[in-house]
């Protein structure tokens, strides 16, 4: 058509055929500017929903008033499924949708009879956890899913007892499956958390859990025993990602607690609140992190032999355990890991990784800390400067007493098609969606 307009005309129909194209294309840019017209905008909160964020950024609360969210995933559509760590009106999941395009949920769905943690999309599926197994539904052609009443199981009999119970999950391009297997300990103690108590030697439970372990997609009913020790000497993980930029898995690890409560006369109270660090680990196949034998300590650089094991606050140990490539301060609860893909944030930003931070309870008579989304630059699949303080302020105010006194703490991060960053929270039931507005 645009060829035809501007080929002159030659004769009476050739007019007529141009006059007619011509008021064609007027009528076709009167409707594309009404229906822009028409488009809503995204509903960005006018206060960030009450977050700080670095410059050019934006926040729109999607939904609140969700239960417990813990980890989410976005499908090609911007539908959102949201993993709830306990039953809501005897759903498991939510499934929201923007109706509207104006970035808020109109609506909602509910499935699966079963808490949990983990929940990930693939291009067919929507894999989702309890603490003791792994299912799967079937996705149709938007991402939506087809039956769900009848998820297909894909691992069962997952270790849940005591703490840590929590089965968070990713997978890789080549139909892997890494499962957490937290540690039911704080540091192998024979009575845990005992002062005086003394460690086992060695830890039993490193048999069992305190790792990674990988599974198939593509065979049913895995059991426990028919999964394989990833890697080994991990506390406790719950947030975990796939890096397809150097191919690799990357872990946050949870770090042990009572430093002072149990071994006073080698840590005082300060020191206990800021050590172990929390750290995040690139995996290989048959790794060993160091736990329970050991600790990363964040402010000297060392991995320092676990006071239960003989350590002094000084002594180093775990000569042949790996080392975290980014150490933060002790107690924030990393719960989610996501390395960032899309397109819309800064260039600094591309296959970095965002960690939330869920706050941890372990910080007196420091104040409390965490409640914030932090990020760690990347290059070569290798960290390439320091973290930093992405999205803070979740706790609703600046200095709280308690994790009980938080707003919010967030607990699972997802990239939307757009490339936006949704946050989920299990205090307030919050999903936010952290969009970039400079152009």
């Amino acid at each position: 058509m645009m060829a035809a307009l501007f080929k002159k005309p030659t004769n009476l129909k050739s007019i007529f055929s141009y006059c007619f194209l011509a008021l064609l294309l007027v009528w076709a840019c009167k409707e594309e500017r009404k229906n822009q017209s028409k488009s809503p905008s995204l509903k960005i909160s006018p206060d960030n929903a009450g977050l700080t964020l670095p410059d050019g950024f934006g926040v729109i609360k999607v939904a609140d008033s969700l239960g417990n969210p813990r980890h989410i995933a976005v499908n090609a559509n911007g539908g959102i499924y949201a993993k709830l760590r306990e039953l809501v009106d005897g759903n498991g999941i939510w499934y929201l949708e923007d109706t509207d395009g104006d970035g808020v949920a109109e609506t909602k769905q509910g499935f699966a009879d079963y808490g949990g943690t983990g929940i990930y999309l693939d291009n067919d599926y929507l894999y989702a956890s309890s603490d003791e197994e792994i299912f799967r539904y079937k996705l149709d052609a938007g991402g939506k899913v087809t039956d769900t009443k009848s998820p297909e199981t894909i691992v069962t009999g997952l270790l849940a007892g005591g703490s840590h119970a929590t089965k968070s999950f990713t997978l890789d391009p080549k139909g892997n499956i890494y499962v957490n297997i937290g540690a039911p300990s704080n540091a192998c103690q024979e009575v845990d958390r005992k002062i005086g108590s003394p460690a086992m030697m060695p830890c039993p439970i490193l048999d069992s859990a305190a790792g990674i372990w990988q599974f198939r997609t593509d065979k049913l009913k895995q059991s426990y025993g028919e999964g394989t020790r990833f890697a080994t000497g991990l506390r406790n993980i719950v947030g975990l990602d796939w890096n397809k930029s150097n191919d690799h898995l990357f872990v946050a690890q949870h770090g042990r607690d009572m430093l002072h409560t149990l071994f006073p006369d080698l840590y005082d109270a300060e020191t206990s609140a800021l050590l172990p660090a929390e750290t995040l680990y690139m995996l290989n196949e048959g790794d060993d992190a160091g736990w329970p034998y050991i600790y990363y300590d964040q402010i000297q650089q060392k991995k320092i032999l676990a006071p239960e094991y003989g350590g002094d606050g000084k002594k180093t140990g775990g000569e042949n355990t790996i080392d975290p490539v980014i150490a933060f301060p002790g107690h924030l609860a990393p719960n989610a890991v996501l390395f960032y893909t899309g397109n819309m944030f800064p260039e600094k930003y591309k296959n970095g990784a965002f960690i939330a931070f869920r706050g941890s309870w372990n910080r007196a008579p420091e104040p409390q800390a965490g409640y914030m989304v932090a990020f760690v630059p990347f290059k070569d699949g290798k960290p390439s400067g320091d973290w930093e303080v992405f999205a803070d302020g979740f706790a609703g105010a600046e200095n709280i007493k308690s994790p009980n006194d938080a707003a919010h703490r967030p607990t699972g991060l997802a990239q939307g098609p757009d490339g936006s960053l949704y946050v989920s929270d299990d205090a307030g039931g919050t999903i936010f969606r952290i969009v970039y507005t400079k152009k």
